[in-house]
């Protein structure tokens, strides 16, 4: 197979056939005029740490190599290089990062509730129940929330399309107590600093380990869905996420696995016997 087309062109046709634009400048500044057929998995890897020399692995991996694997891959479907594996580096997972349970969700919505801070308590149940990202939520406008058919539109999500949520009864209940106005902000909060800082106030007055944003929303919301028995597709669709090995990878915990198979074994062992 030959080719003169750059890593350039085959970056605007990965484009122009809806590839994310989320830090692909960076991948094209540095391999631009090469042709795609010469761009080597070693060659990808040693880019990566150059341009973020000071990055941890999953940061090389979501900001570099990610990029650059799916525009070679597109000039792969195009017919302009054979196909390459590119081996992500390893990126070791942080310990003690489990995500909120729903005994700690009831503990500490019920210290919002006695703190008088109903708009932080439906923030984090928001993003906990939808699985939206904090960016999300404390940018959710009241023009965006259909009560009445219990529906929150993410308007230009982190995949850059519109995202929409669906709200569980109780969580429409509290966002109607809020009573936002069409240009108001439902919750209040301008950025994910303040709704951290308020968060971790709130677990050491209620004596919870302190849960960020991201655990007790995005993380949990992922880890419940697969434990209540949906499949992974369907959490996938109904939380945003694009990639399903990011998705089991990072964000998914299960709950008391070896009993729920066999108990699982046992179920089937006894229909088999009548």
């Amino acid at each position: 197979m030959s080719s003169s087309h750059s890593f350039s062109e085959a970056a605007e046709s990965y484009l122009q056939h809806g590839g994310s634009g989320r830090f692909l400048p960076i991948v094209v500044a540095w391999f631009g005029p090469q042709a795609v057929e010469a761009i080597t998995p070693l060659a990808v890897r040693q880019a990566a740490e150059a341009a973020y020399p000071q990055a941890a692995p999953a940061t090389r991996n979501r900001q570099f190599l990610t990029p650059a694997r799916a525009v070679l891959y597109h000039a792969h479907e195009l017919g302009w290089r054979m196909p390459a594996r590119i081996r992500p580096f390893r990126a070791p997972k942080p310990r003690g990062e489990l995500p909120a349970s729903r005994r700690w969700m009831e503990r500490f919505v019920e210290q919002c509730d006695a703190d008088g801070l109903p708009h932080l308590a439906a923030c984090v149940l928001f993003m906990n129940l939808t699985g939206a990202r904090i960016s999300e939520a404390v940018a959710l406008l009241g023009r965006d929330v259909d009560l009445r058919r219990r529906t929150a539109l993410l308007v230009k999500t982190k995949t850059e399309i519109n995202s929409l949520r669906h709200l569980p009864e109780h969580l429409a209940e509290r966002i109607r107590d809020l009573d936002p106005g069409p240009d108001d902000r439902v919750f209040r909060y301008t950025s994910r600093f303040s709704v951290n800082e308020r968060m971790r106030a709130v677990c050491s007055r209620a004596g919870l380990p302190y849960k960020s944003a991201h655990r007790a929303g995005r993380h949990a919301f992922a880890t419940n869905a697969l434990n209540g028995g949906v499949s992974v597709r369907v959490a996938m669709d109904a939380g945003g996420w694009k990639t399903s090995s990011i998705f089991l990878e990072t964000y998914t915990h299960t709950i008391d696995a070896g009993r729920t198979v066999r108990d699982m074994f046992d179920a089937q062992h006894h229909r088999d016997q009548f």
